[in-house]
């Protein structure tokens, strides 16, 4: 282009218009040779164009994020397309993201269009304007994670309600939240985020729903919104929704002439990733980490333990002890292949699913093209649980009406239909597979059920090792999962199943598994002097090997370490007592004091909690009167709760408090970092 031309200099200038003047001068005949360059050069271009095929849109391979950067205006979206209804998401395993999902999708019903929104990928201080949308509403399905912090793509929103004094007057809204009972700080997210709107004058259309994942989400869930909606609709005056139509939220791309090398194969953002690894490693670029051990840690008792040491070298990621491990597990093959077969389905085809929705910023459920093989091995969870909203989009393919109104039935809110999925879902533990197979005169087209299943989550592990000794391997301690189910069927966990095959073998290929590390609050005192208690049976016991390995790692070099105490408990000695021989090893060396209880090595079993409430002067001393740190990993729903209530009660009892008072002393210690817990349910 002419403006991209560099004016010419003065001496130049002058030499094109002295003496004599040609016909054609300098000037001219340069600018004719880029003229007739620039001509050919076009004329070429355009000619390859027409040769090469033309792709649409469509079959260009995706990545996960597909919001441009500056493309984070929902408000724009909103009013281009006509919607008035916006539900935002923090998801950290994607439940929040899929009820997020049904609620816009059902918003067309009551004539309220709707769309769904990363609150990550968007400038949330444009819920200021959103009152300028008439009719409009926005919903938060907010998950509670950790010890009661907001998911990773909610952080930011979180701390600008909190942080920020906006005046949102005008602005609707309705709180939908998922939690666990189990854990200390059920629902914290929601509750705090339901009343801090309020407070900055934003209206609340309908009451603050709260999930409860121990029990039944997906009943809380659909108690909750077939109340929403009738609220929604009295709040705007629109009549209430006609009769419920089933719609597609993708469209079905066959895409045979996709060239190798464009399809995917397993990635999780990037194409090609795994082939050409590069850093900055984290949950959309994991590093594929050769497995340097893989080892049984039970003596016997039929149940399995691995020790698995992952090697991270060259991948720049760095650990902390009591920091977790996040790994991309993939489905059964066996599976698969069954769940292809239900479906009548060629299970190589490559194909894209393509959001209807052209507003959306999510252009496809997982990466595509990609084909039903890598699609049910890589990216959808096919052992879950099926929600309800599943089973009545499976109704639709059953061709016996008897087996049509089962799944509709156990879809439906009556109290016979929550009992007939709580009983023949839920506790038969019935995945989609299953489901099929019982069900015979149902066989969905297998697209749909990839757009109906979830995404397959990352499996995280506490790191079993310190990085003082160990900088570039991490170290996971793991079960086995392995069930037999009412149906009598064996089911498998996802991920142990996946690396208990991960054997590596002396003078064979590497056998790797894509990883990343997530950072936590699980820390050891920054001071080493600083006295510490933990308490962790079973595999609970693995952030804990971490912290002891670098509490002798620290006296070897001659520092002065506090008391360090662990309580470890399993079922039997002889079989089950995993990582003996170094928490032997340290005890005699005097960095550990060891606390052991086998529940089934005598007639009346004994627990971790019959041990801490024999120890409680020693608990008191070690907590109340040198300020040490108290530990806890493992189960949530009942270990935890037991260590809590009795740590409770031994600080009423020997710190002379009431009981409230010592509710609010623990209350304190986990302000400080005194209290940790990393449990599971």
């Amino acid at each position: 282009m002419a403006s991209e031309q560099p004016p010419m200099d003065g001496a130049a200038g002058a030499a094109a218009v002295s003496g004599d003047e040609p016909f054609l001068g300098l000037l001219d005949i340069a600018l004719l040779a880029v003229l007739i360059g620039g001509a050919a050069f076009y004329f070429l271009r355009s000619r390859k164009k027409e040769e090469e095929p033309v792709r649409s849109y469509s079959i260009q391979p995706t990545t996960v994020c597909t919001t441009a950067a500056t493309d984070n205006s929902f408000i724009k979206k909103l009013k281009a397309s006509g919607r008035s209804l916006v539900v935002f998401y923090g998801s950290q395993t994607g439940t929040g993201e899929e009820f997020a999902g049904r609620l816009a999708k059902e918003g067309i019903r009551y004539r309220l269009k709707g769309m769904v929104a990363d609150p990550e990928e968007c400038d949330m201080e444009e819920l200021l304007q959103l009152k300028d949308i008439e009719n409009s509403l926005a919903v938060f399905c907010l998950a509670t994670y950790g010890e009661g912090d907001p998911t990773d793509n909610a952080m930011e929103f979180y701390e600008w309600i909190t942080n920020g004094d906006v005046d949102l007057t005008g602005l609707n809204y309705a709180v939908f939240g998922l939690g666990n009972k189990t854990y200390e700080h059920y629902n914290k997210v929601a509750i705090y985020v339901d009343k801090r709107l309020e407070e900055l004058g934003a209206n609340r259309v309908f009451e603050l729903g709260l999930g409860d994942d121990d029990a039944n989400i997906e009943d809380d869930f659909i108690t909750w919104k077939d109340r929403f909606w009738p609220a929604v609709c009295d709040h705007f005056g629109i009549e209430g929704g006609g009769e419920e139509v089933l719609i597609r939220q993708y469209r079905l791309l066959e895409q045979p002439d996709v060239q190798p090398d464009r399809i995917y194969t397993g990635e999780i953002a990037r194409l090609h990733s795994m082939q050409n690894q590069r850093p900055p490693f984290d949950a959309k670029n994991p590093f594929l980490a050769p497995i340097r051990v893989n080892r049984e840690l039970h003596k016997g008792g039929g149940r399995s333990c691995m020790h698995i040491e992952l090697n991270i070298e060259g991948s720049k990621m760095r650990y902390d002890a009591g920091d977790h491990v996040a790994m991309y597990p993939i489905n059964d093959k066996t599976l698969v292949e069954k769940l292809g077969q239900l479906c009548n389905a060629e299970l190589d085809t490559v194909f894209s699913l393509i959001n209807t929705d052209t507003d959306s910023s999510k252009k496809h459920p997982f990466p595509c093209p990609t084909t039903y093989r890598t699609a049910l091995t890589h990216y959808l969870e096919i052992t879950a649980i099926p929600r309800t909203h599943i089973l009545k989009e499976l109704a639709e393919y059953c061709t016996d009406e008897k087996d049509k109104e089962l799944l509709r039935s156990m879809a439906s809110l009556t109290p016979e239909g929550k009992e007939k999925y709580q009983s023949w879902i839920q506790d038969a533990c019935r995945n989609v597979v299953h489901i099929l197979e019982d069900i015979k005169s149902c066989r969905p087209p297998l697209d749909h059920v990839c757009e109906l299943l979830p995404r397959l989550q990352p499996r995280y592990y506490s790191i079993s090792s310190s990085a003082k000794l160990h900088p570039t391997d991490v170290h996971v301690t793991a079960v086995l999962v392995e069930y037999k189910t009412p149906t009598g069927r064996v089911n498998k966990g996802v991920a142990t199943t996946y690396l208990k095959h991960k054997q590596p073998q002396q003078g064979a290929e590497e056998v790797k598994v894509p990883v990343f590390i997530r950072k936590s609050q699980f820390r050891l005192p920054t001071k080493p002097e600083t006295p510490i208690i933990m308490v962790g049976p079973g595999t609970g016991l693995a952030p804990f090997r971490g912290f002891i390995q670098e509490r002798q790692h620290l006296r070897d070099e001659g520092k002065t370490v506090g008391e360090s105490v662990l309580y470890f408990g399993c079922r039997k000695r002889s079989e089950d007592y995993i990582y003996e021989s170094e928490l032997e090893e340290w005890a005699k060396k005097g960095t550990l004091t060891l606390k052991t209880a086998f529940s089934r090595d005598q007639e009346k079993k004994i627990y971790v909690q019959h041990m801490l409430e024999q120890d409680a002067d020693l608990i008191w001393n070690i907590i109340g009167e040198n300020k040490g740190h108290f530990y806890i990993c493992g189960d949530a729903k009942n270990m935890a709760v037991d260590v809590r209530n009795i740590l409770t009660k031994i600080l009423s009892t020997k710190g002379n408090m009431s009981e409230a008072d010592a509710v609010q002393y623990l209350k304190k210690m986990e302000a400080q970092k005194r209290y940790s817990a990393d449990v599971w349910s």
